[in-house]
C-alpha cells in the first residue's frame, strides 16, 4: 500500500472473494490470467507495471532512460518518446537494477540508457554498473538540463537527459577520486559517527569507488 499511496495511484483493497474486472495486483500464489503478481521485493516495479497497464501501455518499439547522478540519482524513462515515469533512488549501487525491473515492465524491442556528464565519479559508477550489465549506454552533456523547481530539479534534468543525443560509451571507465571527493566522504564519516573518527584515505577511496560502504569504512577504521 505505501508504494500505491507513493506513486498517488487509486485502489481498491479486495477479499478473495471478490470479483474485479480492472487492474489487480496480488500474491504470485493467487494470481490468474492477466494479473500482476507482487512481493515485498518486487512491489515497486510491479506498481509500475499496473500504472503502465492503466494508460494501455504494455509494449513499445523503443525505451529511453536518462539519469541525472548524485548521490540521490534521478531517473525517468521514456517509450516512444512520451515520458512515463521519473524516480529519485536512494543508492547509486542500485541503479542498473532499477533499470532492469523496470524495462521488464514493459515490452519493448530497442532500449537505452543515457547519463549526464555531471558528477563525474558518480557518472563513471553508474556507467560501469550499466556496461557491466549489458545495457546501451550514452553520456549526454547536461547544459541547461537543471532547470525547474529545486525539489524535483533532478527528475527534470533527468527528462530532459533522456530528451537529448549522446555519445555511446563502449568501455568500462577508470575510477579517480579527486582530493576534494575523499575530503567530503571523510567529513560524512565523522558526522555518521558523531564525530568519533575520521576515516582514512585509502579507506574513503574504496568508499568512493563503491568497493565498501562508508558504515563499513567506519567499522574498518
Amino acid at each position: 500500500m505505501r508504494e500505491l499511496k507513493r506513486r498517488k495511484c487509486n485502489f481498491v483493497m479486495l477479499s478473495t472473494s471478490d470479483k474485479w474486472d480492472g487492474i489487480l495486483l496480488t500474491s504470485p500464489e493467487e494470481v490468474e490470467d492477466g494479473g500482476i503478481p507482487a512481493t515485498e521485493e518486487t512491489i515497486e516495479i510491479a506498481v509500475e507495471r499496473a500504472i503502465q497497464a492503466s494508460k494501455g501501455l504494455d509494449s513499445a518499439v523503443q525505451l529511453v532512460f536518462g539519469i541525472d547522478p548524485g548521490p540521490r540519482p534521478g531517473i525517468a524513462w521514456l517509450a516512444d518518446g512520451i515520458v512515463v515515469g521519473s524516480a529519485q533512488l536512494e543508492q547509486i549501487e542500485s541503479v542498473a537494477d532499477h533499470i532492469i525491473g523496470l524495462s521488464s515492465a514493459v515490452n519493448h524491442q530497442r532500449m537505452c540508457v543515457k547519463v549526464g556528464d555531471g558528477a563525474p565519479l558518480i557518472r563513471d559508477r553508474i556507467i560501469n554498473q550499466l556496461i557491466l550489465s549489458g545495457l546501451e549506454t550514452l553520456q549526454v552533456s547536461e547544459y541547461k538540463t537543471s532547470l525547474g523547481s529545486r525539489v524535483k530539479t533532478h527528475l527534470h534534468a533527468a527528462t530532459r537527459i533522456a530528451l537529448m543525443g549522446g555519445q555511446r560509451v563502449y568501455s568500462i571507465r577508470e575510477l579517480k577520486p579527486t582530493e576534494g571527493d575523499l575530503k567530503e566522504i571523510q567529513r560524512q564519516s565523522r558526522i555518521l559517527s558523531s564525530g568519533n573518527l575520521t576515516i582514512s584515505s585509502r579507506l574513503a577511496k574504496m568508499v568512493a569507488c563503491g568497493e565498501i560502504s562508508l558504515e563499513d569504512a567506519i567499522r574498518k577504521a
